[in-house]
């Protein structure tokens, strides 16, 4: 795996996303001296034809990424790869007619109006080709790195269900100690472990033992990690396939040890210019909408339009968060403080579409304004769920280290959460998170949300 904006991406999944790059922008560049032989170097040096070409490249990678065709968990369904593709290349057809049409000659030469269906004709057979040659090629043993899994349990087997699901890692599970029959003792795990590796060829062994005195086969594992089999401890390579940490069986010291977790005073300034500078931004440009969602709130139930809300922050200190109304004014009257539950009956008409848009968060703009959140970063809860949560899940507390977030990454990677299960996965990716914490992860974050609320999901 490869890491980028402190997130890890399999090489599979980038390499993918690299040469599509590549076969969209020659799909282009062949169309242009196709259809233009005598005149293509004057269209692409003196036209600025590289820079549209590069423009409609772009355009067709983020459609892309917007119907999941780089989302590792589609990438076996042929088929249904097949329509997303061809309806990516409609979706540009007619984005690229409109500009051409306002625009005309928006692309160089005769590529669009009237030769659109030449342009778009090399760019499906490649993508399709090129498609159909990676699927072949990820399938091959060589391309597959083998891996073994020393230890038993539940967290062992959490780690061999992800590897064996994650396709696109090429990785190739070659044995684990759960296969041992009879007693596990040190000399029965050391001869299963160096049989295999040296049987199989093993790249990689993933340590994954809840108890290691007495078992863990020292001598073997060193003899192993000379000869240039990768060793590591399996909380680190969870982290990286499931781009969270996990709190069960979590070590004081791999928190202590673990690279991250480092937030200098450099890095803090310049969040904070950031975040700063865009809500003011982005009230500026919600200032529109303004008037339309005070109507929406205010004729759809009685009381007032904003309503605050006390939230813990960094350093478990308190503020009050601002929304938009989107519940009835009574809504925890009778039950006190609740999670917004599915199809909740206390949320109004009006505030359902309000949610789906994310414009009852607006007001939270006015919290990273005075520094109270920042736009990326665990969700702030409210204090009565915090002392709840703080006594059933360890390591809680570790989230009021960063500021909280109207986005995080735990809100781009879990769905909705209103259970104390719900509450437990989502620290993990907050932890995740806040170990990881750079400019990049946040633009990162950013760009999944966007996608999120385009695409209407996880509202509610």
């Amino acid at each position: 795996m490869i890491r980028l904006f402190n997130v890890y991406y399999p090489v599979r999944t980038l390499v993918l996303l690299v040469v599509e790059a590549l076969v969209v922008g020659s799909s282009f560049l062949l169309a242009t001296w196709w259809l233009n032989p005598e005149t293509n170097w004057i269209l692409l040096n003196v036209e600025g034809g590289y820079l549209k070409i590069l423009g409609v490249t772009a355009i067709v990678l983020l459609l892309s990424h917007g119907l999941d065709l780089y989302d590792s968990a589609r990438l076996g369904a042929m088929w249904d790869q097949v329509f997303r593709l061809f309806l990516v290349l409609g979706l540009v057809a007619f984005s690229l007619a409109g500009v051409d049409f306002v625009y005309d000659h928006f692309l160089p030469g005769r590529i669009f109006l009237p030769g659109v269906k030449w342009g778009l004709l090399v760019l499906a057979v490649m993508l399709l080709g090129w498609r159909g040659a990676y699927s072949w090629i990820v399938q091959q043993s060589y391309f597959r790195e083998r891996v073994y899994v020393l230890g038993t349990g539940e967290r062992a087997e959490r780690l061999l269900d992800g590897l064996r699901k994650r396709s696109e890692l090429g990785i190739e599970v070659v044995g684990w100690t759960g296969n041992i029959d009879g007693e596990l003792t040190r000399e029965t795990v050391a001869t299963h472990l160096v049989g295999l590796a040296r049987e199989n060829g093993v790249h990689r062994v993933i340590v994954a033992m809840p108890d290691r005195r007495g078992t863990l086969p020292v001598d073997e594992l060193l003899e192993l990690r000379l000869e240039g089999v990768k060793v590591e401890e399996a909380t680190s390579w969870l982290e990286k396939i499931n781009g969270r940490i996990e709190v069960e069986n979590l070590n004081p010291s791999w928190l202590i040890f673990a690279e991250g977790f480092r937030f200098s005073s450099f890095f803090r300034l310049i969040r904070r210019g950031l975040n700063f500078s865009v809500a003011l931004l982005g009230l500026a440009v919600s200032l529109p909408l303004l008037p339309f969602i005070w109507l929406a709130v205010k004729l759809d139930s009685p009381g007032p339009v904003l309503y605050r809300q006390k939230r813990v922050g960094r350093g478990g200190v308190t503020f009050y968060c601002y929304k938009f109304r989107t519940m009835r004014q009574d809504a925890e009257a009778d039950t006190g403080a609740t999670w917004a539950a599915d199809d909740d009956p206390r949320i109004t008409r009006g505030g359902k579409i309000l949610r789906m848009a994310r414009l009852d968060e607006i007001p939270q703009l006015w919290c990273v304004l005075k520094g109270d959140m920042h736009f990326v970063g665990p969700r702030p809860e409210r204090p009565e769920f915090v002392e709840w949560l703080s006594k059933e899940i360890p390591y809680y507390g570790v989230r009021h280290t960063v500021r909280p977030g109207i986005t995080g990454w735990a809100q781009v990677q879990y769905k909705y959460g209103n259970t104390l299960e719900d509450a437990r996965e989502k620290l993990q990716y907050d932890l995740f998170y806040i170990k990881n914490a750079s400019v990049g992860l946040d633009l990162v974050i950013l760009f999944q949300t966007i996608k999120i609320v385009l695409l209407g999901r996880g509202a509610k």
